[in-house]
Formats: C-alpha cells, sequence, structure tokens
C-alpha cells in the first residue's frame, strides 16, 4: 500500500477543506474538523484495502466527521440539506438482491441447484448432501465454488462497495446484467 498520511494532506486537503466549508459555513469549525478528518484517516488507514477507492473511502470520513460536528453542537434545527443524504447511511442490501436472481440464473446447474438449496433454501449443507447421496465436504466445497463463482459474476457487473459488515455501501452496475 502507497498511501499514507502525507500522501493523502498533499492530494486532499484543499477539496476536503473547501467540501467541509460549504457545508458548515464556518472557517475556525472547518479547520476542526478537517484536522479531526485527518487524524481519523492516520489512524484508519491501516483499514483502507483498495487504493483505487481511496477518494471515496477519504470522502465517507469526511462526512461523517462533518454529522458527529452537528451532533456535538445538538443543534436544535434541521440538519442542512445539503447534508441530508449523508445523515443515514444507505445500504443497498435490498436492491442487491434484484441483481440475485440473474446471477443465479448463469450458474451452471449443479451449482445453480447448491445455491438455491441452502443458501435460499431451507437445507443445510449437511441435509444436502445427504439429499444427494454425496459427501458432506463435496456438498460444502458445491456451495463453496458457487459463492465464487456468484463473486466473480457480481464483480464482473457491478462495482460494489461495502462496509466492515458487509452491507452494500456503493454499487454501480457496469453493463446490462439484469441488475437494472
Amino acid at each position: 500500500m502507497n498511501a499514507t498520511t502525507t500522501h493523502i494532506w498533499e492530494e486532499f486537503h484543499t477539496q476536503l477543506f473547501n467540501f467541509i466549508k460549504k457545508r458548515v459555513k464556518d472557517n475556525d469549525a472547518s479547520k476542526d474538523i478537517l484536522q479531526d478528518v485527518f487524524v481519523k484517516i492516520h489512524l484508519k488507514l491501516n483499514t483502507l484495502t483498495n487504493e483505487d477507492k481511496l477518494s471515496s473511502w477519504v470522502y465517507q470520513i469526511t462526512r461523517r466527521s462533518i454529522l458527529d460536528h452537528y451532533k456535538k453542537q445538538k443543534i436544535q434545527t434541521d440538519i442542512p440539506e445539503s447534508l441530508a443524504e449523508i445523515q443515514e447511511e444507505k445500504t443497498y442490501n435490498a436492491e442487491m438482491v434484484n441483481c440475485l436472481t440473474p446471477m443465479i440464473e448463469q450458474l451452471s446447474g449443479d451449482f445453480k441447484e447448491a445455491i438455491m438449496q441452502t443458501e435460499l433454501g431451507n437445507l443445510s449443507q449437511k441435509d444436502y448432501a445427504e439429499k444427494l447421496g454425496i459427501s458432506y465436504s463435496g456438498a460444502k466445497s458445491r456451495v463453496q465454488r458457487a459463492r465464487q463463482q456468484l463473486n466473480t459474476l457480481f464483480h464482473e457487473c457491478c462495482t460494489i462497495e461495502s462496509d466492515k459488515y458487509g452491507n452494500v455501501i456503493e454499487h454501480d452496475c457496469n453493463k446490462d446484467c439484469g441488475c437494472n
């Protein structure tokens, strides 16, 4: 990983300050928030797993810091409209379910059945193995390979960013793969 706090500061500090000031409208508070952002960046830099997503990661930290600022102020008025979209982090898990059916349909018969019976159905992998008369490790392997194929299909179709809990927080479908 080549990203360092110094590198991120050099690349982003001016635009982040402007981003913050536009939403906070107080020069001193904006400077304080910017400082807070870079403390968080420095402390959490080891959690950045994909440098290609550095910009969205930095802005996510910045948005949360702005929200924290407003929460600390215990503002009695509404959060400014420019921040309304980040007040509650939206997850796209439900929307991504719509992608699941077309992706599963692209799997070969054995893998499709394995996912349908275990992940979407009500059979455990052990029960699935017994139903097919195959070994438990064979059933586990089949389900795991089906998951890997689904993962590959998703990443061929969509750019997906998830939080540490696996919730999809950003997605963009790159081609017509049935998700839209």
